[in-house]
């Protein structure tokens, strides 16, 4: 009896040391964003003030009236979220397919392709061929030379395809002897089933999509074709221009500051994932560990 007192004691200690750890950890991730939205919420006055920023002092919310007052950043929602739906719809199509064709055990030369994609993880053509093929076909300047480039990702087909080996023979047999062809057997039973790999996929690609702007940097120009990462990096070099000319993106008045507009636009731009990322989680952990697993 004593043994056992002495143990629930040490676990007892254990799960108070770990919630402490934890809450201090989650603290430590947390304020830098915490950090942000104050300082975007914060008066001139107090922008430049050292220390730890708990609260926003003098309340200020003319740096968001002054961000969302301009039309570019709508342009940039827009065609951000065209990016995103647009980009991990496809990529979730074409890692299926791949994934369910590779899969397949009597697929003939299925090593060697798996072998030829796993190098493609490893090694890339680079920059420099990726622009000139881009230009090549004529998608400078479009949304698609934002999408194509990524469409098919041989990570996630090879997790997919580890997650499509675990379904049995069986369920396929059945469905053949049904009279369903494997295009047919694909999309109306085993895909449907396959929610937690298309969850993380979807996830994955679509966090990719929207966090990313060197690509959009290096394919498009016009304003008007900006994605919000874009013009997040242009609003962090508009201070080294004059605020007169026709590169600035905010406008900056006495009532907002160069500061307080970058963290404005920073808060504005991970707000929308961050909302969507809970819808998805539920699927993330058992997707990546039977993909992960599986064959």
């Amino acid at each position: 009896m004593t043994t056992f007192r002495r143990k629930t004691m040490a676990g007892q200690a254990f799960d108070v040391f770990n919630i402490a750890f934890m809450l201090v950890l989650a603290l430590l991730f947390l304020y830098p964003f915490w950090n942000l939205l104050m300082l975007s919420m914060t008066a001139p006055a107090y922008v430049d003030k050292l220390g730890l920023r708990m609260w926003a002092e003098g309340m200020n919310l003319a740096t968001y009236k002054q961000l969302f007052a301009s039309d570019v950043i709508y342009v940039a929602y827009k065609n951000t979220i065209i990016r995103t739906v647009l980009g991990a719809g496809l990529t979730v199509v074409v890692t299926m397919c791949a994934a369910y064709g590779l899969s397949r055990r009597d697929l003939p030369l299925r090593g060697v392709i798996t072998l030829f994609m796993l190098f493609t993880i490893f090694f890339s053509g680079g920059l420099i061929p990726t622009f000139l093929n881009i230009r090549k076909l004529g998608l400078l300047g479009s949304m698609w030379s934002l999408i194509l480039p990524t469409l098919a990702n041989a990570w996630y087909i090879i997790l997919a395809r580890n997650f499509l080996m675990g379904f049995p023979k069986e369920l396929e047999e059945s469905a053949l002897i049904d009279g369903a062809n494997p295009v047919q057997t694909a999309f109306r039973i085993i895909f449907p089933l396959s929610a937690p790999i298309i969850a993380v996929i979807a996830l994955w690609s679509g966090v990719a999509h929207w966090n990313a702007w060197f690509d959009a940097m290096i394919y498009l120009r016009e304003k008007n074709d900006f994605v919000v990462q874009l013009l997040v990096q242009k609003i962090f070099q508009q201070d080294k221009i004059d605020p007169s000319s026709t590169g600035t993106y905010i406008q900056i008045t006495p009532e907002v500051t160069n500061q307080s507009v970058k963290a404005a636009t920073i808060i504005a731009a991970i707000v929308p994932i961050v909302i969507v990322y809970p819808f998805l989680q539920k699927y993330f952990a058992k997707g990546v560990m039977v993909g992960s697993l599986k064959g």
